[in-house]
């Protein structure tokens, strides 16, 4: 078996040199489409052996075995040509007419997506040939290749959380892992993440589901059966490939806005059993996507459009685990309108608040797992607050948030009682206090605010200002 992990630490050393690929974004970007079209392609030429009258989407001389197989093959400027005028036109623009039975082939759209959305960053085409030769040490056709390339696949996504303004797009694994364990899909049930990103919830799920299968049509069902929607590039031709490495040959990911399709259009065929995501938060809707909710609960703030579009997409029944930040649990108006739809229409039944680390450096806001059952509404809440691990001040990119530190959570889940980590408060007292979600622990002491010197500037200003006010109406009444 290969040295993986070295080959790929070969490859991005290489790519440091070059000037075209000088940052971990930019080196992300470049090995993404490199990695898909190998791994696509390997694929392929199995998929051709093993499937009678599968032809490939791909053109013959495009297939990554053909221009980029021999290690002593084309390299330099040559390479660049071939790579930038040939390889991404022809993959970009490649044919999507409908075949005799009407539809379109999916593995070539599959393809167009990530190629017209893409591009080659590499300047030498020197440079791009070591690359290549060191990405050829890679079989993906072996599985145990295949097995530990996945592995470090996921290190790789993993560094999404620090690569420039690609943090938005990757949830840590142990975050995951606990809501897949805990929401508990089944055979059958449809998943679905309306904001996939590079797929981290989708994997996790399909290994659930192939521990669950009793026979080969349940096995053969779940490709099927767990779908996300991504509408950036990056994150869909991550997710894609990292579903194809966990044996999806056509992995069921959309490329499309979720927030673009008004609610109305929506079916009871569209509707799932499971939604496991963690949404975009932090950010504003574009292209007026507000417009296509009910006035209500028009917002420009993703992630609270996200909850009312996760709500309308569940089956009476379903289930839903989700991500959401501290902003929205509490706020007033359509924030406080779009809480009380979740409570009326769902039962929301626990909160795990977790600390504001766990998704450093990209975002330091507090965040929470909200887990919600759609069909009859919340009487009770039931909080758990999640800790940081004994002398840590905060998580980090070396000391991320770990699965086993959710070992009491799951304990607790099914034989709940209140400790100085849980807690359950009642509709009512939530009703009553303006829906407001952002329930501190009862049985934690307040701890004493440490105010930044600029908060505490901020405070002084609006000191003085309140000081002057009293001061000219004292004025006024002596006057």
């Amino acid at each position: 078996m290969a040295n993986i992990s070295g080959i790929v630490k070969s490859a991005r050393k290489i790519m440091r040199q070059d000037t075209g690929t000088g940052s971990d974004e930019l080196r992300i970007l470049q090995l993404g489409w490199m990695l898909f079209l190998k791994i696509f392609s390997d694929k392929d030429k199995e998929l051709e052996l093993i499937q009678e009258g599968y032809i490939s989407p791909i053109p013959e001389e495009l297939h990554w075995g053909e221009w980029a197989g021999d290690d002593e093959g084309i390299t330099g400027d040559k390479l660049l040509t071939f790579v930038d005028q040939k390889l991404f036109p022809v993959l970009s623009n490649i044919n999507l007419a409908p075949g005799k039975n009407g539809t379109i082939n999916k593995r070539a759209l599959l393809v167009h997506e990530v190629f017209a959305n893409n591009y080659n960053y590499m300047k030498s085409g020197i440079h791009l040939r070591q690359v290549i030769n060191k990405l050829n040490e890679i079989d993906f056709n072996n599985s145990k290749d295949k097995h530990v390339f996945g592995q470090i696949y996921e290190t790789f996504l993993s560094e999404l959380q620090s690569a420039g303004t690609l943090g938005e797009f990757y949830t840590p694994r142990a975050i995951t892992e606990l809501l897949t364990e805990l929401i508990n899909p089944k055979p059958g049930e449809k998943v679905l993440d309306p904001a996939c990103g590079t797929g981290g919830f989708l994997t996790c799920a399909l290994e659930h589901l192939k521990a669950k299968a009793a026979n080969v049509a349940e096995r053969e069902a779940i490709g099927k059966n767990v779908t996300g929607w991504e509408y950036k590039p990056l994150p869909y031709l991550l997710g894609n490939t990292n579903l194809i490495l966990h044996d999806i040959n056509l992995p069921n990911i959309q490329y499309d806005d979720s927030l673009a399709k008004p609610l109305t259009e929506y079916r009871q065929k569209d509707r799932v059993d499971i939604i496991l995501a963690n949404p975009p938060f932090g950010g504003v809707v574009s292209n007026n996507n507000e417009n296509n909710f009910p006035r209500t609960f028009r917002t420009k703030e993703s992630a609270d459009l996200f909850l009312i579009l996760m709500i309308h997409l569940l089956k009476d029944g379903g289930r839903a685990a989700i991500v959401l930040p501290d902003g929205s649990l509490t706020g007033e108006g359509v924030k406080q309108r779009i809480r009380q739809k979740l409570l009326e229409d769902c039962n929301l039944h626990t909160i795990i608040r977790l600390p504001n680390s766990v998704f450093q450096p990209y975002a330091s806001v507090a965040t929470n797992l909200l887990f919600f059952t759609k069909g009859e509404p919340t009487e009770n809440i039931w909080y758990w607050e999640h800790k940081l691990p004994e002398n840590y001040k905060a998580y980090s990119k070396t000391k991320p948030i770990r699965l086993l530190e959710f070992d009491n959570v799951k304990k607790w889940w099914n034989s709940r009682v209140e400790n100085e980590q849980a807690w359950q408060v009642d509709f009512e007292t939530i009703r009553m206090n303006g829906y407001n979600l952002d329930i501190k622990n009862p049985h934690q002491p307040e701890l004493e605010k440490q105010y930044s010197s600029a908060e505490l500037l901020d405070l002084l200003h609006h000191s003085f200002a309140k000081g002057d006010a009293l001061l000219a109406q004292l004025k006024k009444e002596l006057g």
